[in-house]
């Protein structure tokens, strides 16, 4: 059920959500699903909002270009982008963003974005990891979006926005029956 809902909610909630920073982290991490390894790319700004995620069967520079095009296309490009020294990512990063300063000094990475995936996973720990991609994909944006809204990121409590917010979820579910 939270998979069908999920992708509702967070569609339903993105006119609420802050603007994100101009400084990125990004990084990869790895979750087992259907016991297979998968990558997923996160980004998170400086101020610790998740700015977009990825699951990958691959690491290479063609996930890359996906997830910065998707997180690009959704948030506008980055003043600077903080990443480890992985060579599909700075390709990909000189490719769509070369305005942007890249910085991959070491420790310049990420305890911001390191520290998130410990999160992430222990999160998924209970559940005995995956099963599907498409589960992975969901499980992980619901994570990050519980995330930021526990942080703080989406103004869900301000006036009419949480009866939009539900009355444009419930309009979704009556068009997908």
């Amino acid at each position: 059920m939270p998979q069908r809902f999920t992708p509702l909610l967070i569609d339903a909630a993105r006119t609420c959500r802050h603007a994100v920073g101009r400084r990125w982290f990004v990084d990869k991490t790895y979750v087992k699903v259907a016991g297979v390894w998968r990558y997923v790319y996160r980004a998170v700004d400086g101020h610790g909002q998740v700015i977009d995620v990825y699951v990958s069967p691959r690491r290479d520079i063609v996930a890359a270009r996906t997830f910065f095009t998707t997180a690009i296309a959704g948030h506008g490009e980055p003043d600077e982008v903080v990443t480890d020294r992985a060579a599909a990512l700075a390709k990909v990063i000189e490719e769509l963003v070369p305005q942007a300063l890249h910085n991959s000094q070491k420790y310049a990475n990420n305890n911001r974005v390191e520290c998130d995936h410990g999160r992430l996973k222990a999160r998924l720990r209970p559940m005995r990891w995956l099963k599907t991609d498409r589960t992975a994909t969901v499980v992980i944006a619901d994570q990050s979006f519980i995330q930021n809204l526990r942080r703080g990121h989406y103004e869900l409590g301000i006036d009419a926005r949480v009866s939009t917010i539900f009355a444009a979820l419930q309009h979704s579910t009556n068009l997908s029956r």
